[in-house]
């Protein structure tokens, strides 16, 4: 009797055996298979991410061409018209809602609200002192670049970029970036008004 008990264990072995080796094989393919979905998901999250700045990227050069020179230089009609054009376009532009969420930790949260409020409050002041806003901005961005930059770095904003999630780094950058490029046309554009207004009373023939 305990001569059958030990051929039965003998049997059973290569079975348990052979059971293991079916359960790696199967958590392999299964690990396999989350390593490419794993990269759909990342080429996903950047196709994403492309549109979304795409999206700001088609915002904001509807924006230039409404407040540019050559808009206020044609007929009031064809301004209209263009102008309609240009606000369709916007609307369609906004109908289109991308999302990319990102993962944050409760302090990368606290950074980025924290980094959000100081811009916040330097765009609220923009259309009452430009020039200083600019240079505040000028500052902010600079924390944001690795390259030596020009301007005085704004270290406390600096240290809350860095607290930042990596997108959240990215995507403060950009709309700073963004928001030197508006500044920098408002100038522009107020430059030639004014230019134009001390132009035309010679047109005019006044002295």
């Amino acid at each position: 009797m305990a001569q059958a008990k030990i051929h039965a264990k003998m049997n059973e072995a290569p079975c348990k055996f052979s059971r293991t080796l079916s359960m790696a094989d199967r958590s392999g393919r299964l690990l396999e298979s989350l390593d490419q979905l794993e990269l759909r998901v990342e080429a996903l999250r950047e196709a994403a991410s492309a549109m979304e700045q795409e999206r700001e990227c088609i915002l904001e050069m509807l924006q230039s061409i409404q407040n540019s020179q050559e808009m206020r230089n044609i007929c009031a009609g064809e301004r209209e018209e263009l102008d309609l054009t240009a606000n369709r376009l916007m609307g369609r532009t906004l109908s289109v809602e991308i999302s990319v969420g990102t993962i944050r930790n409760s302090q990368q949260e606290e950074a980025l609200n924290k980094a959000t409020s100081i811009i916040d409050e330097i765009v609220k002041k923009l259309l009452d002192d430009m020039a200083g806003s600019r240079q505040k901005l000028l500052a902010l961005h600079a924390a944001c670049v690795t390259e030596a930059p020009p301007v005085p770095i704004d270290q406390k904003f600096q240290a809350l970029v860095i607290s930042c999630a990596l997108e959240d780094q990215k995507k403060i950058k950009r709309r700073l970036e963004t928001l030197l490029r508006n500044v920098e046309n408002a100038e522009k554009n107020i430059k030639i008004m004014d230019h134009q207004k001390l132009e035309n009373p010679k047109t005019n023939g006044c002295k």
